[in-house]
């Protein structure tokens, strides 16, 4: 799942639903800014809705991306695995 714009309990109640439905594993992604968005994402998902998960995956990662001007930046990344 891709962490944007939106409010944090946007994504946590997706991925409670998800993992409702019967899904073991899901991974949550972001880049730059939102970040900090998708760790607290994760935390909420562990800590009050589904306490037998485990967040114990992370990944942390840089990105080299265009810009319109023709120069290159790097871009953090983060993906954060929660199981079941």
């Amino acid at each position: 799942m891709y962490i944007g714009k939106k409010p944090s309990m946007n994504y946590v109640l997706a991925i409670n639903s998800r993992m409702s439905e019967g899904l073991d594993e899901i991974t949550i992604k972001a880049r730059g800014k939102t970040i900090s968005k998708a760790v607290d994402v994760a935390e909420i998902v562990t800590n009050r809705f589904i306490t037998d998960a485990n967040d114990d995956q992370v990944k942390i990662s840089t990105e080299e991306v265009i810009r319109e001007d023709g120069n290159v930046t790097n871009v953090s990344t983060i993906e954060i695995v929660i199981k079941k």
